[in-house]
């Protein structure tokens, strides 16, 4: 885990932050982002993270995930390329994460379409990123609205007033 506030000061990082939290919450399962996206690219990723944001400003990630688009339905020996401006939901598998979010803090989920070299590099092309050549620049969209309602599932464990687990 380390500080990702250089990271959310990029301007191709999106950042969507809680109100300060009014007590402890913990999370601990599976991790699912679901995003409605449309892009000027046939093939893109879009990466998400989750972090803990501390009362002096940290930002610590906690668990992480990223999606490359041609294999949104899954079908690994079948890539499908995205048809430019088309809207499609992704589900971005942020795996598995245990963390106990102190009263006084924020949570945070930040979206962009890199992570490198986590990620190895996309050229929004479709070609093969080992051995394409040509490079894209892509127009990411994202969608929140009663349609498309884009949105993080974080399995939070309910707290009784004694701290016990209900």
């Amino acid at each position: 885990p380390y500080d990702q506030r250089s990271i959310e000061q990029r301007a191709d990082v999106l950042a969507y932050t809680t109100d300060t939290l009014e007590r402890d919450t913990e999370i601990t399962g599976p991790i699912v982002l679901k995003l409605y996206v449309s892009s000027s690219a046939p093939d893109t990723d879009f990466t998400a993270k989750l972090t803990d944001v501390y009362p002096d400003g940290r930002s610590i990630n906690i668990a992480e995930g990223m999606l490359r688009t041609r294999y949104r339905d899954e079908r690994w020996s079948d890539p499908r390329p995205m048809t430019p401006g088309e809207v499609v939901a992704l589900t971005i598998d942020m795996q598995v994460a245990g963390n106990v979010f102190k009263r006084g803090h924020r949570i945070r989920l930040l979206v962009t379409s890199s992570s490198f070299p986590l990620w190895d590099r996309n050229l929004n092309t479709g070609e093969d990123a080992a051995t394409g050549i040509r490079m894209n620049v892509a127009e990411q969209t994202i969608y929140h609205d009663p349609r498309r309602p884009s949105h993080v599932m974080l399995p939070v464990i309910p707290r009784t007033a004694a701290g016990v687990v209900e």
